[in-house]
């Protein structure tokens, strides 16, 4: 098979052979747009010069410098959402993404408060998952003086001061739970709920649509108060085992952040899974698992994928154009794990 000439990679791109020819030689500056023009033309037609010419895109790509914080990173879900962060920004096309990421390791807000102002003067956009609190709201509103916009993610936080809210709409996350639960509990009976934390908004928000729609939808179960747990597993099991003993008739468990471990592991070991219907968040190793043995009835699962593709594009456009005068929200849609759609 013929070679690909450089006169048949313009064509494609749509652009000179003299700009080609600059492009690959780096003798002038060729525009970053036209660049990634004749890149993509060289990967469409199999050209055999086309990891040169990436690399000469890499040059003309300008670079910006993003901040993320994540929760607990020993957690296998912030591990998977720090995976697809990075593709997500190695992918960005238009420019050079490096990254600073922290994890923050407790739920106190001075902890998050401090990680966030820790990168001012470092980044041009910044990202977060956490609490809301006001301490969480000044660093926000310091890092935004600066000309740094915040985005938080899956859970909102400094709401009319960060940039935009980027995840599920956690409100008909709650409704949705508490629908499931009136169609897979037809008996009268007791239902638990773990919360992470008094200050995570989405949890709040989680509890609130599940209290409304079991209210709506299931005259026939009793709603217990709800338990933070701090999104411990351990302190989840043992509430769990307390829940199960002074409750025989318990019949459903919401855990609406993070400890679900905890309560996959106290129903395994009394053997009531087929007896209590058990719906957590987020599909990783351990509820796979979980679902497959039947102890999980259903996991709702954040598009990681497509928040962090979507969150490198709004992150672009807020470091090029500044930041919007309205504050906003965008809502993914939330995915619905079964045993059958693994």
């Amino acid at each position: 098979m013929a070679k690909i000439t450089i006169a048949q990679l313009a064509r494609e791109a749509g652009v000179s052979v003299a700009t080609v020819d600059r492009l690959m030689n780096g003798r002038e500056k060729v525009r970053a747009e036209t660049a990634l023009k004749i890149e993509q033309a060289a990967r469409r037609l199999g050209y055999h010069g086309a990891n040169a010419i990436s690399s000469r895109v890499d040059g003309h790509r300008p670079e910006l410098a993003f901040g993320f914080i994540l929760q607990k990173g020993q957690h296998a879900f912030y591990q998977h959402f720090a995976e697809e962060l990075q593709a997500a920004m190695e992918a960005c096309q238009s420019h050079r993404i490096r990254i600073h990421l922290r994890f923050a390791e407790t739920t106190q807000p001075g902890e998050l408060a401090e990680l966030v102002r820790s990168l001012s003067g470092k980044v041009q956009a910044l990202a977060a998952s956490g609490l809301d609190h006001h301490e969480v709201t000044l660093a926000v509103q310091d890092l935004r003086s600066h000309g740094i916009p915040t985005f938080s993610l899956l859970s909102d936080f400094a709401q009319g001061v960060r940039e935009r809210y980027l995840g599920l709409n956690n409100l008909k996350v709650g409704r949705t739970v508490g629908w499931m639960m009136s169609r897979f509990i037809q008996r009268q009976g007791k239902v638990g709920i773990f919360i992470g934390g008094t200050r995570f908004h989405g949890h709040e928000l989680r509890e609130t649509g599940f209290r409304s729609s079991l209210r709506e939808y299931a005259p026939h179960l009793t709603l217990l108060n709800p338990q933070v747990n701090m999104e411990n597993a351990e302190f989840t099991y043992e509430a769990t085992v307390q829940m199960l003993e002074e409750h025989p008739d318990l019949a459903g468990i919401y855990c609406a952040g993070g400890g679900k471990e905890g309560a996959i592991t106290a129903l395994r070991e009394a053997g009531k899974s087929r007896e209590v219907a058990l719906v957590v968040n987020e599909l990783t190793e351990e509820t796979r698992l979980a679902l497959q043995e039947r102890v999980v009835t259903i996991v709702i699962g954040t598009p990681l994928r497509a928040l962090c593709t979507e969150l490198a594009n709004m992150m672009v456009a807020a470091a090029e154009n500044g930041m919007s005068p309205d504050p906003g929200q965008r809502f993914l849609p939330h995915e619905i794990w079964t045993p059958e759609s693994l």
